[in-house]
């Protein structure tokens, strides 16, 4: 069986949600930080859903704070007020073990910096989260195996990071972001630190995989190519986000 059909046989997280179901989502979502006798509001009510299968862009300034927005929605930071829910489930309602199941399980993360462990090989990296979620050591070797079949490195499952290319390095923490078949990966500025020619190969795994696994996107970048690709794209401007039918062409 080739890594394609495997992975589209593959259950979906998520008890077999429907194409139409919101799998993360945010509301009056606010983050404040304190500097001194100074309160710094980052986050001013942000309000997301984010469809299964739907691939979207947060756009905006640097300093905005679309990697905090990013971190709030994968449950690596607390909010200040407001409501994130991953898969359905509230995560303010978790403790720290249920939310970090929930991370493994329904998330994926990928960084400008692949993040990738230098004394274990690829394959190894990327059965990690399966690992933490308790998957057969042959089960999640197996799995991870299929996945970097399907990111094109299945010549280089026993090459460590140092090994690799800086695109293949990007393509082995892809994988591992979705080994899990998670119901939602976040990207920020996932192709940042790529060549052009290395981030347009990127940029069309990702739309490949999309399509083959159902799996939603939410990509932080300031690569205007990359959020033209994708469903939609929302600014973050003062502390809220805003659609493109709202702003225009602003950035």
């Amino acid at each position: 069986m080739n890594s394609q059909v495997e992975l589209q046989d593959k259950p979906h997280t998520g008890n077999d949600m429907q194409s139409d179901a919101v799998v993360l989502s945010c509301r009056n979502l606010r983050k404040s930080y304190r500097q001194g006798s100074n309160e710094l509001e980052v986050l001013r009510g942000v309000e997301l859903e984010v469809r299964r299968g739907e691939k979207l862009a947060i756009v905006g300034a640097s300093g905005s704070g679309k990697s905090t927005l990013l971190n709030l929605l994968g449950g690596l930071d607390t909010a200040t007020s407001g409501e994130v829910q991953v898969a359905g489930k509230d995560l303010a309602t978790l403790n720290a073990n249920e939310r970090g199941w929930l991370r493994n399980s329904s998330l994926g993360f990928v960084y400008q910096f692949h993040h990738l462990l230098g004394e274990f090989s690829a394959l190894e990296n990327v059965a990690m989260p399966l690992l933490i979620g308790k998957r057969a050591v042959s089960e999640a070797r197996e799995e991870a195996a299929a996945m970097l079949r399907a990111v094109g490195l299945g010549e280089r499952l026993d090459h460590k990071p140092s090994q690799l290319s800086g695109g293949e390095r990007q393509r082995v923490a892809i994988a591992r972001a979705l080994v899990t078949h998670p119901a939602c990966v976040l990207m920020d500025e996932p192709t940042g630190n790529l060549d052009r020619a290395t981030a347009r190969e990127i940029h069309g795994l990702m739309d490949r995989l999309n399509r083959e696994l159902g799996i939603s996107f939410v990509i932080v970048t300031h690569d205007p190519d990359l959020a033209a690709a994708l469903d939609r794209t929302l600014h973050l401007i003062d502390g809220r986000l805003e659609s493109d039918w709202q702003q225009g062409d602003h950035v």
